[in-house]
């Protein structure tokens, strides 16, 4: 690995019971229709979890001049992510649903490691990009249960199926692009049609989901549920804690904070430690030039919109929408120019203190 300047990483998409995807596609500059490829990971070192798709390596990034970014950092971890760091500790996805996806709760640390023997359970954050109206209906989140669910009520509905009666025990919310969501372990979500989104995360692919079809309404074998774990542990897994609408406002909505202004760029905190120990997430638009010093651990970098260049080691490389770079620990220093106009980049890393397990 050449340390002097970020690694380019190649885009890496996953397949998913939902389709979508066609934004992402937009983003690159190709045209496409909506598939079972509706996300794509970035500095994923994450193989996606598809019961019937095992022999299928999906999700995990791969670097422009050939291997994979995960066996890159399993050759010498500290000194590609820092002192004591043994994994990069979060996962990012742009996602573009063209579905709703099935109603469904993400294990917390602790039941992560009782249940699956994993370190990281699934807390995630969804910074809302843009979107489409799909059969008339907004871009919108289910989200938190409201007041007055018990595991008993909500067993009750997922042995019934009644998908309607779990979808009205959460809260439908319409987003606008540059809200950011934080969902932690064991609260209830789904991601509504028409959301174009990143998505921050712990670095696995632990979902637990309620509903035994998939959004065609074909059936699901019960591990596409459960993982594996049963039926009662999965219930086992939900915050049963009822919040009214404001309240789950008011302690999941995160609002973005300017953090550094000069005439050349901004620098703009979408999600920080101080909301979550588990990864950070920035944004940076650049209208001139940034000049990005070297750091003691790692973070990715993703061009979301405009044009510019990576100057770097004497030399200079075009940046465009969709194009991503790892940045290894002890980089040095190189410079982010914007082109015609401005340049906007994701800038996101992992947990503020390495983690143990």
């Amino acid at each position: 690995m050449n340390k002097k300047t970020p690694i380019r990483l190649l885009p890496a998409q996953a397949w998913r019971t939902y389709r979508g995807g066609k934004l992402i596609a937009a983003l690159h500059g190709r045209e496409a229709e909506d598939t079972h490829f509706p996300e794509e990971w970035l500095m994923s070192t994450v193989r996606a979890r598809n019961p019937g798709r095992e022999d299928i390596v999906e999700g995990l990034s791969l670097m422009e001049d050939g291997g994979s970014l995960r066996d890159c950092i399993q050759a010498d971890p500290e000194g590609v992510l820092g002192a004591g760091r043994r994994d990069t500790g979060v996962l990012m996805k742009l996602i573009d649903a063209a579905e709703r996806l099935s109603v469904q709760v993400h294990p917390t640390r602790q039941d992560a490691m009782r249940l699956f023997n994993s370190p990281y359970g699934k807390t995630e954050c969804w910074h809302i990009l843009g979107g489409r109206e799909i059969d008339g209906q907004k871009p919108g989140i289910w989200f938190g249960f409201k007041p007055g669910i018990t595991r008993e009520k909500w067993a009750a509905l997922f042995y019934a199926q009644d998908i309607q009666g779990m979808l009205d025990c959460l809260h439908h919310i319409e987003v606008q692009p540059g809200e950011t969501w934080l969902i932690q372990g064991g609260v209830p979500h789904a991601i509504g049609p028409g959301c174009f989104l990143a998505e921050i995360q712990e670095p696995t692919d632990l979902t637990l989901r309620t509903e035994r079809v998939d959004p065609q309404g074909r059936p699901l074998p019960d591990e596409s549920c459960h993982q594996g774990v049963g039926f009662e542990n999965m219930l086992d897994c939900f915050d049963y804690t009822g919040r009214t609408l404001a309240e789950a406002r008011a302690a999941w909505c995160i609002p973005p904070r300017v953090i550094e202004s000069t005439p050349d760029y901004e620098k703009t905190s979408v999600l920080g430690y101080d909301s979550t120990p588990f990864f950070k997430l920035e944004k940076w638009t650049v209208t001139g030039s940034l000049r990005c010093l070297p750091r003691d651990t790692y973070y990715g970098l993703y061009a979301l919109e405009g044009e510019g260049a990576l100057r770097a080691d004497g030399g200079q490389t075009p940046l465009r929408p969709g194009d991503q770079l790892f940045v290894p620990a002890g980089t040095e220093a190189f410079e982010l120019a914007a082109g015609k106009g401005l340049i906007t980049l994701l800038a996101y890393t992992g947990p503020r203190e390495p983690t143990q397990g």
